[in-house]
């Protein structure tokens, strides 16, 4: 009952106008619940920082609790599965990223046992070359299981989607919409198949329909719940550059497949590996190598932790922040414990040798 409680007021949070993921988080942070916020003075609120009287001139508005209680009626009606941003059952990654969604609708059977996250996007009017390159790509990480996310429209999205189910991997589509809509069409005719091994993710209410924002707001949970994505073909502007700068702005791994200088549906591709903003993709290998995938077959050296080690300014606070809250990225770690990054890093590697703290792919740490 108490989880209902906090959908219902989480989803009317997400309806109040001018207040946004970032500034709900913040709110909940500073009271507690998402129910406290409603029922805290405006006062206090306006205190908090960063939130002013915008952003919660709409918090009084009745209609917004009625329209989440009827979505709630819903959801329960119909058993759909739902994970809170600080549910375990929440994706891993998108927890560290202040702007995921404060609440993820499920369909399918998606489940995580320590596997890698890729998401994989580009242009809608992919060429043979990238169908060609994806479906080998597929072919080659295959033995590592990786789960597959995308954004199931035309083009590079579907054909990952296909690639991933044709050779056993689980994928997960991110929607645009509610899951009682499918767009396109033309692919509902994956639905059930893709559900087997994966499924679908929203923060949509269940009617939503694939309105032209919703598009842009999918691709920061693409980008936020991966290990790395890669961007296999995109013109000079797009939805896949969009994704690509959000998992660049998250301290994700991004990767770009290089084309013809001449094909224009490379141009995007070519400018963020010219600029450094993605790694170059030849194939499977690049990816293995840049992710650190075949780590477990080499012989490397265990440290092993020192026992009651004493540990003094900001090595104590890094390490207990870490065992309290478990791993967390360079810059969430700096914003969270004040100590700037040039500090942390240095840091972070004494603490490493000392056997306390264990660095993971994507700038990554967690306590040992």
């Amino acid at each position: 009952m108490a989880k209902e409680k906090e959908l219902h007021y989480l989803l009317a949070l997400q309806r109040v106008k001018g207040i946004g993921t970032i500034n709900a988080k913040k709110l909940i942070a500073h009271l507690g619940t998402a129910e406290a916020v409603f029922k805290e003075k405006k006062s206090r609120l306006k205190s908090i920082n960063g939130i002013g009287d915008f952003a919660i001139q709409f918090l009084d508005d009745p209609h917004i609790l009625t329209v989440a209680e009827k979505e709630v009626n819903y959801v329960l009606r119909n058993q759909i599965r739902f994970s809170t941003f600080s549910d375990l059952t929440y994706p891993e990654k998108l927890k560290t990223c202040a702007d995921g969604p404060l609440v993820l609708f499920e369909d399918g059977h998606i489940h995580y046992d320590n596997q890698p996250i890729i998401s994989i996007v580009g242009t809608r009017n992919m060429s043979s070359y990238g169908k060609e390159f994806i479906e080998k790509l597929m072919e080659e990480v295959k033995t590592f299981h990786p789960i597959i996310v995308s954004g199931f429209a035309y083009g590079v999205d579907i054909t990952a989607h296909k690639a991933a189910m044709q050779h056993g991997l689980q994928t997960i589509a991110v929607l645009a919409h509610g899951l009682d809509e499918i767009y396109p069409k033309t692919h509902m005719k994956y639905v059930s198949k893709l559900m087997e091994n994966g499924g679908f993710y929203t923060e949509h209410w269940h009617d939503e329909q694939p309105l032209r924002e919703n598009f842009l707001q999918r691709n920061r949970i693409v980008a936020g719940m991966s290990d790395a994505t890669i961007i296999v073909e995109s013109a000079a502007k797009g939805g896949s550059l969009v994704t690509a700068e959000i998992a660049n702005s998250y301290n994700r791994e991004v990767f770009a497949v290089p084309g013809r200088i001449t094909d224009p549906f490379s141009q995007g591709c070519n400018n963020l590996i010219r600029t450094n903003r993605a790694q170059l993709l030849n194939s499977a290998s690049d990816l293995i190598y840049y992710l650190n995938w075949d780590q477990p077959k080499k012989q490397t050296k265990i440290i092993q932790p020192q026992l009651f080690v004493n540990l003094h300014g900001e090595e104590k606070i890094i390490y207990e922040y870490l065992q309290q809250n478990g791993k967390n990225t360079l810059d969430v770690l700096s914003l969270e414990t004040k100590i700037p990054i040039f500090k942390l890093s240095g840091t972070l590697l004494n603490l490493e040798l000392k056997g306390l703290v264990r660095p993971l792919p994507g700038k990554v740490f967690e306590s040992v």
